[in-house]
């Protein structure tokens, strides 16, 4: 066994292992290219929700709609989320054993759906208020951009369960380690994109 492969013993990927090797980088760089195709739609719809920002129509607005209380909770979680998610990717590189890589997607995974909860508490909230997406351009484009974002959070949530399920029964195989690096990818960009919806969507529509 190499150093590289005793320094890294859960992870178990690299020169030490050509095969797994080969497939993780194949797989992880067309998951980048997946998620620069994202990007840019996340892009266009930033782009459309500053533009339809003052496209109230007379109906509701920023500061009538926003709940930022909740929201700030939601970003706490999330943010938590992520830390939770590098420490389940730390205990997949140093240790051998599954028990605290399995402790930290659960927690992550339950962080994840707590964020589902809030937000569609604050959808409701919105809709109660008349903020449903018909009522003007500006309600709209936030139902484009917002509600998106917490579908990939939810997908995201769904992969982790899958994975979870499958370190259950084929335990940590390459598969299931290049499943979970890609997952990781995933997950820190939706937090990412999570502080631009924070900062543009909230913070800059009340000001």
């Amino acid at each position: 066994m190499t150093r590289t492969a005793m320094r890294h013993p859960g992870l178990n990927l690299g020169p030490a292992h050509a095969d797994a090797e080969d497939t993780r980088e194949e797989m992880i760089f067309g998951f980048w290219v997946f998620m620069m195709s994202d990007f840019v739609i996340f892009g266009l719809l930033f782009a459309t929700y500053v533009v339809m920002l003052g496209g109230t129509a007379g109906g509701p607005g920023p500061h009538e709609l926003f709940e930022m209380k909740s929201v700030f909770i939601e970003t706490l979680i999330l943010l938590t989320s992520s830390f939770t998610f590098g420490m389940a990717s730390l205990a997949l590189k140093y240790r051998e054993d599954t028990k605290p890589l399995v402790i930290w997607l659960i927690v992550t995974l339950l962080l994840g759906v707590a964020f589902i909860a809030y937000e569609l508490k604050d959808f409701h909230t919105m809709f109660g208020k008349g903020g449903v997406p018909s009522r003007s351009g500006f309600i709209s484009a936030f139902f484009s951009l917002v509600p998106l974002h917490g579908l990939h959070v939810l997908a995201a949530c769904i992969w982790l369960i899958a994975l979870l399920g499958q370190i259950a029964v084929h335990g940590l195989d390459s598969f299931v380690k290049t499943g979970l690096l890609r997952l990781a990818i995933l997950w820190h960009f939706l937090d990412i994109v999570w502080i631009c919806i924070f900062s543009l969507v909230y913070l800059g529509g009340l000001t």
